[in-house]
């Protein structure tokens, strides 16, 4: 998210998120792929399964480091207009249409480790209004977009959180940990 807010800026576009190198993001990277050892699901919107599925499925770790740990983890994908979703040589993802939040309190009830809700704007502002977020992870990057897509929409609700972590990067990126109790 861009120091402003916005987790897009005025064209739609990540660029001021995407444009780190490898090496730039090597501590941050390291961190995620602690952080993916906790999960045993990737939640996607349509939208973001589309930009992750050029990408991710083909990289190496030499390229990311969290690649293979990434690719091997289940993806469920919330669409209402794609039936299937390939993931390369990996495991296809699960389509789930419908209700998002009725489906994620199904999920949330499964055994297992915990779910990750990347991208995904709307999915993510919509299981907001339903509290269904249980902990925000957020990049704060050092820039200023002057504009664009939030996070956090006007009508959100007022709600205090709890800081369980923040970490500093090398590229004057923050990690913010915030629970939701």
């Amino acid at each position: 998210m861009s120091l402003d807010g916005f987790v897009a800026d005025k064209n739609g576009q990540l660029d001021f998120f995407t444009s780190l190198t490898p090496d730039q993001n090597k501590y941050s990277d390291q961190d995620q792929l602690k952080f993916l050892e906790t999960i045993d699901t990737i939640v996607l919107g349509r939208k973001t399964y589309e930009l992750f599925v050029q990408f991710w499925p083909t990289a190496t770790t030499d390229q990311e480091v969290i690649a293979d740990r990434l690719n091997e983890i289940k993806k469920v994908v919330f669409s209402n207009t794609i039936s299937d979703a390939p993931w390369g040589k990996w495991n296809r993802a699960q389509i789930i249409s419908g209700e998002a939040a009725d489906a994620i309190r199904t999920l949330k009830e499964l055994q297992g480790k915990d779910m990750v809700l990347w991208g995904s704007i709307s999915l993510a502002q919509s299981l907001m209004k339903e509290n269904l977020i249980d902990e925000y992870h957020i990049q704060i990057s050092p820039v200023l977009t002057g504009g664009g897509r939030p996070l956090f929409q006007n009508n959100t609700d007022f709600k205090n959180l709890h800081l369980k972590d923040v970490r500093k990067y090398n590229t004057g990126t923050v990690f913010l940990n915030y629970a939701n109790p």
